[in-house]
């Protein structure tokens, strides 16, 4: 079995790093394209041993699982381009934002009568075999198709299948939710700076106590409120720090960017179906296609990064 990659972007080479740390695919069987190989990702992912190519397509031909990995309003013209090059053995995963299963299946339709298409939503963390995924299953993609995908990201984190109609919100939640801990642990850091800690302890303890609360959470069967009482003793120091967050807002503040989240991810299906590009993202890609839109002009295109990687059979979960 093969797997590959339409981008070469951060997500990716969380996913690749995480897929060889758990030993489910070989780095030099990896192949990556990238119109621009200096770029720090395509730098890495060379020195892990991954082979560099420029071509969407040979992506497609060296695969059999292929996740589109690009920006939501990229795929369309992705699929443009290789969906010509899809066969029966494709299994197609798009890791895009709001982007849908029927509008991948729409596309590939004119090209192949059953196309196999499958939709998750993962995170960052799978780098270190910590992400949160769900996927969704398509018209024509069958149970096994489901359990390979299902093995492929429990390598590397909690996966499950959920309803299509879920993703979004799962979007706003764990898919973004990297980014609301970071900017937490920033904050804490901040706190512990201003009250005399050196900037690498605190951003340690912050990340420390994350992981841990974490951690104690996903081994408890308690619900988070009751593990944050435990802490709070009556008239104590923890409870006061409470009654700040409270007062400041901290929970709404974290159901808005959920929601923010969410809502943002819908407008990016939207864009998406209108077939719509920015002239920055037309520097991004050298589907030929995108200069044929109403509008549009351009000189100078590049591709958008694909990875093709080849790893043995591997059992289904």
């Amino acid at each position: 079995m093969s797997v590959g990659f339409i981008g070469a972007g951060q997500l990716v080479h969380a996913l690749v790093k995480g897929f060889s740390a758990a030993g489910v695919i070989a780095t030099h069987k990896i192949t990556a394209s990238s119109p621009e190989t200096g770029l720090s990702t395509a730098t890495s992912l060379r020195k892990m041993g991954v082979n560099l190519t420029t071509s969407n397509k040979e992506t497609v031909k060296r695969s059999d699982v292929l996740f589109l990995a690009v920006k939501p309003h990229i795929i369309p013209f992705v699929l443009d381009e290789i969906g010509p090059d899809i066969e029966e053995r494709h299994l197609i995963v798009s890791c895009a934002a709001g982007v849908t299963i029927s509008s991948i299946e729409k596309k590939l339709l004119q090209h192949q009568s059953a196309p196999k298409v499958m939709r998750c939503m993962t995170n960052t963390p799978v780098m270190v075999r910590e992400g949160a995924t769900v996927y969704a299953t398509g018209m024509h993609a069958d149970l096994e198709d489901g359990k390979l995908l299902e093995q492929l990201m429990s390598s590397v984190g909690y996966c499950t299948e959920v309803e299509e109609d879920l993703i979004d919100a799962v979007t706003g939640l764990s898919g973004s939710g990297p980014a609301y801990a970071f900017t937490a642990v920033d904050a804490l850091a901040d706190g512990g700076v201003k009250m005399g800690l050196p900037r690498r302890l605190a951003v340690r303890l912050g990340a420390h106590a994350l992981l841990g609360a974490a951690r104690m959470l996903l081994d408890s069967e308690q619900h988070p409120g009751q593990l944050k009482d435990n802490v709070a003793s009556p008239g104590g120091a923890t409870i006061h720090a409470l009654h700040v967050m409270e007062s400041g807002g901290f929970r709404s503040l974290l159901i808005n960017a959920v929601e923010a989240s969410c809502i943002r991810t819908r407008e990016l299906q939207d864009l998406a179906d209108q077939e719509k590009i920015s002239a920055a993202a037309i520097k991004k890609t050298t589907l030929k296609k995108v200069l044929q839109q109403p509008g549009v002009s351009g000189t100078g295109v590049a591709v958008r990064t694909g990875i093709s990687l080849n790893s043995p059979s591997s059992k289904h979960k």
